[in-house]
């Protein structure tokens, strides 16, 4: 039986029944009298016509109702088309009415400028705005980086057929994209995964038909680059922002303290992750790892096949040991079609988790059978989680920064790897020992030489337009930086592989904060037990309400300090130490 025929395709059915029907427009009719409404709201108010003032309770308290109905009504209808649009590239329907929601929106959007001002203005105290006091304090420094009302509405139509209209393009051509294996004519998601195969000619293959099939894209690919990084660093600089990583930084309420104490500790941990590379090596009888080893299976029979159904069994078993509310909600996903599991033209890459609303997510990954397909299934349902815990807080407040958004997905993924650590004979721990570190090593080692490379496209985009070979010169470059001889080869095409460099700017550092921050987690987890859980529920809640640090504060963490950095890769070098003795 085809193995992949069995994986599971997800059920859109509790959204809507169709794009063209009753209960799609009606909710469709209620978002936008929602948006009409919040814009009358503010007319009324003289929101924007008069100098806002301090004690505007009433009116804080009326548009701070609306919004949360806005996004809650958003949710829904967003969460249904991009479930559409990323298992089915070619759908032009869903293509079509994701475009005409991107301009409803964008008339929410022509209002944030007046509404952020407003808001800077005002004072917590006396609006009396309680959880939301977070809203205001953010509204005032965005206020010192906008451009005039007028400039900000124009940047924000703009962007649909500029910024916006690359990121599509980046997303929609590359789930189109296949190569031939062997032979074998393969979506490039199928590809990817090929990575992982325990024949090495076939990871050799599979590498060097992507890269040919990235080469014969890559105009169209570096056009959509250098067109999103383009205008990002274009408005970063109208809006006086000290750098392109300024507003990332502000977006995902850390400050740069924050940022440069984490890769001060990632700099000095390399060395180690090298000796993980030159172990790997050493499994795989080569002298050093080439790229298309980095994901080879090594140790129990070239890598123990984990069905779909022994995969859930698992994570339901080993979750309930943490936390019973966890392995629930798993439970609830598998048999409710939460996740969309198959791989197949048309379907982009990778894995994500996507609220829905009312506690609810989707889950899209394209499982592989091996021991990473369960965690990174592990990974997705505590996104899941989390965002079943947020649902207790209104939409507005449900708004996690990236850094936080990994949080309950790292614990998932640390909880169910300790497990099967834990279970298998030691024959197999090398494997499973060996997947966790290869997923670690992409978080801190390959997170890194992206985030490298994205700070050397702003610097150079801000001058011109960059060429296909410079956009892979400075990945190589990074690259070398962070693996440095480990390797014995790269991957110049990373930047047209990963989604993350289009749509959204930075989207690399946060990981290494979520994977980082997920181990201190456990470690205190460790020392305290169920004890632990209530407190770190009450965290997940509240991820959109409080900054990073403020959080960290409720553990004694101290988010400035490289040495708290130190102590979650002091576990991954623990980690890189046994796997060096195992493979002796």
């Amino acid at each position: 039986m085809d193995r992949v025929a069995e994986l599971p395709e997800w059920d859109l059915s509790p959204l809507f029944s169709g794009l063209d029907t009753p209960d799609f427009q009606a909710a469709w009719d209620d978002l936008q009298h929602g948006i009409r409404a919040l814009e009358t709201l503010m007319h009324r108010h003289e929101v924007g016509q008069r100098p806002a003032r301090s004690s505007d309770k009433t009116a804080f308290q009326e548009i701070i109702a609306a919004l949360n109905g806005i996004y809650e009504a958003q949710t829904p209808i967003g969460a249904y088309l991009y479930a559409l649009t990323s298992t089915n590239a070619t759908l032009e329907a869903a293509q079509v009415k994701l475009s005409e929601y991107e301009g409803l929106l964008l008339q929410l959007e022509r209002l944030r400028p007046r509404l952020t001002v407003w808001l800077a203005a005002l004072e917590p105290e006396r609006v009396e705005a309680g959880e939301y006091k977070i809203l205001i304090e953010e509204a005032k420094v965005e206020a010192q980086h906008m451009m005039s009302e007028a400039e900000e509405i124009l940047a924000a139509e703009l962007s649909l057929s500029g910024g916006a209209a690359w990121a599509k393009l980046h997303g929609n051509l590359t789930s189109l994209i296949t190569a031939s294996v062997n032979g074998e004519e393969l979506p490039m998601s199928s590809v990817r995964l090929l990575a992982m195969n325990p024949d090495r000619a076939v990871r050799k293959a599979a590498y060097t038909a992507e890269l040919a099939a990235w080469e014969a894209n890559e105009v169209a690919l570096a056009a959509a680059l250098n067109g999103w990084k383009g205008e990002r660093s274009t408005l970063n600089r109208k809006r006086g922002w000290a750098d392109d990583l300024e507003p990332t930084l502000q977006q995902n309420r850390i400050t740069r303290q924050v940022l440069s104490a984490m890769q001060a500790a990632i700099t000095e941990s390399l060395p180690t992750w090298r000796r993980y590379f030159r172990a790997k090596a050493k499994a795989l009888s080569q002298e050093r790892l080439e790229w298309w080893d980095l994901f080879a299976p090594i140790g129990f029979a070239g890598g123990r096949r984990w069905g779909w159904e022994e995969g859930r069994r698992f994570i339901v078993e080993h979750l309930s040991a943490f936390s019973r509310a966890d392995a629930d909600l798993a439970e609830r996903a598998y048999a409710e079609r939460w996740i969309d599991a198959k791989p197949r033209k048309g379907k982009v890459g990778g894995a994500y988790c996507m609220p829905i609303g009312k506690g609810q997510s989707r889950i899209l990954t394209n499982y592989e059978e091996s021991f990473s397909g369960v965690s990174t299934m592990a990974h997705e349902l505590g996104h899941a989680y989390h965002n079943l815990c947020l649902a207790t807080k209104p939409a507005l407040l449900r708004r996690e920064p990236m850094t936080l958004a990994e949080t309950a997905s790292i614990m998932n993924e640390t909880i169910v790897t300790e497990a099967a650590l834990r279970a298998v004979p030691e024959a197999e721990q090398v494997t499973i020992l060996e997947g966790n570190l290869q997923d670690a090593a992409q978080l801190v080692v390959d997170i890194h030489s992206r985030f490298l490379f994205e700070r050397s496209v702003f610097e150079k985009r801000k001058e011109r337009e960059l060429s296909p070979s410079e956009f892979k010169e400075l990945m190589l470059a990074a690259q070398q930086a962070t693996y440095g001889d480990a390797l014995a080869s790269y991957h110049p095409y990373m930047w047209a592989a990963k989604g993350h460099y289009y749509g959204i700017d930075f989207y690399n550092y946060p990981y290494t904060f979520g994977l980082l921050f997920g181990l201190a987690l456990f470690k205190k987890y460790q020392r305290e037990g169920a004890d632990f859980v209530a407190q770190y529920d009450d965290m997940l809640a509240s991820v959109g309400t409080y900054p990073a640090q403020e959080l960290a504060d409720r553990f004694g963490f101290n988010l400035e300090d490289p040495s708290f950095w130190a102590g979650g890769l002091e576990v991954l070098a623990e980690r890189i130490a046994r796997f060096e003795k195992l493979v002796e």
